[in-house]
This record gives C-alpha cells, structure tokens and sequence, in this order.
C-alpha cells in the first residue's frame, strides 16, 4: 500500500489491514462538531483499555472512540478517547479520578480538512474514525515550519485537499500537544484505508512532494522501527453485556 494518506509525511503503517478489519465505532456525520481528545499515557501495560470502556458506557458516553497502541519491548502505551469536545471535557475528570498515570487533553485540532473543499460536498451518513500518532521532531524551528506549512496548506498545496476529496475522506483532523500528533481520518463507514488511500495521490504527484516535505518534520513514537512515524491505534470494541441467566 503506497503510504500517501496522511497530510503530515510518509509513513510505514504496520498493521494497518489488520486493524482495519476491526469494527470500529461510528459517529453520525451530521452531529459531529468540535471534537477533541484524552491521552492516558500508559506505564508497564498498568492502564486498562476495557475500564474506560467500561466507564464511557456506564455514563452514557456513545459518542465517544476509544483506542490503545503498544509496542514491546518499549514500556509506554497509549490510551486514547476521542470524542465531540463538550463530551470530552465532561469525562476528564472521570479520568483523571480513575488512572493516576500521565493525562493529556488535546482541545482543538490545529488542522481540519472536510468535504467543504470538495466539488462533491456529500458527507456519508456515519463515518468510520481511525485514528494515527506519532511525534514531531525536538527542534523548535522545524516544528514551526511544519505548523505554517499546514496553515498555508489549503492555498499553497491545494492538490492535496483534492486527494482526500478523490478518496472520499470525510474528515481529517490534526491534534497538538507539546511534540505529540494525533490525526483522525474519518472515511465513510464500512469502507477500507487501504482501498481508498491510493486515490489521494492517484494522477496526483503533488500529494507525494507534501508527504516527502513533511517526512523531515516526523519521527515515530517509542517502539517503533527507525523511519516508521505515524502509527495506527487499535479501536477498543464495546463490551456485549452478558445475558442474565434464566
């Protein structure tokens, strides 16, 4: 699979037909407005994804996605909750309550694609969300090109926009927390990444200049393979309750 998806860089997505195979939560499309996400930094495996879960359905939190991502033989995982921000900002201090490891709360995206920049601009009725990490480079300097660059993106690189369109992505959002980057593709619901990620750069070569520009900006998370960036996090399923016996 040409790994063309992303506005942010290349990448080597390990797993990622794997995990795409998993049935994933969908948010209705029409009711999503600002969303926002929870990272639990997790410490010698002592997080457990299933109890926020548990947590989001004991509250009645629906609309909220859930994710983990490890690697061994690397100690730090990842738990993440992704949901609309009103939402999100009801369940940190739940969280907070529950786990004692590192919190952190990504408010707003930095950069938004959707289908308004589309000739077609249809939304699917519900979307799939998968969602991407990975950590920007340590020099402050690179770190604020590769911020400009995506401010200045939709008029300088407007090839890449019309990419997504091509590919029927939904939505694309880019989280920021210090060097940590949290990306969120929303494609309609059913359909397969990897079907649909070739056509962003399909008669399109535009999309991989964007993504050898950014490769300079990106490293990946502890864990991963030496130039391997972003990384897809695991879709956490809802718990079926257990029937009652008769």
């Amino acid at each position: 699979m040409r790994n063309s998806v992303l506005p942010c860089g290349n990448s080597r997505l390990r797993g990622l037909l794997l995990m795409l195979l998993l049935c994933l939560p969908a948010l209705p499309s029409l009711a999503q407005g600002p969303m926002s996400i929870i990272e639990l930094v997790d410490l010698d495996k002592k997080v457990q994804p299933a109890r926020l879960q548990r947590l989001c359905r004991l509250k009645g939190y629906t609309d909220v996605n859930i994710y983990y991502w490890h690697r061994s033989p690397s100690p730090f995982g990842y738990l993440v909750a992704y949901g609309p921000k009103a939402r999100m900002k009801q369940l940190l201090p739940l969280v907070k309550q529950a786990y004692f490891p590192l919190v952190d709360f990504y408010d707003a995206p930095f950069y938004k694609f959707d289908r308004h920049y589309c000739a077609d601009k249809t939304t699917a009725k519900q979307w799939d969300n998968i969602l991407l990490m990975a950590t920007l480079v340590k020099d402050p300097a690179k770190q604020q090109e590769y911020l400009s660059h995506h401010a200045t993106q939709f008029q300088q690189w407007p090839e890449v926009a019309q990419g997504f369109c091509n590919a029927s992505f939904q939505q694309l959002l880019v989280f920021r927390q210090e060097r940590r980057l949290m990306l969120v593709i929303s494609i309609p619901k059913g359909d397969s990444l990897a079907r649909l990620n070739p056509k962003t750069s399909e008669n399109n070569p535009r999309v991989d200049e964007w993504n050898a520009l950014m490769k300079q900006y990106q490293q990946g998370l502890d864990g991963t393979e030496p130039g391997e960036t972003w990384v897809v996090a695991t879709p956490i399923v809802a718990e079926k309750p257990v029937p009652a016996k008769k």
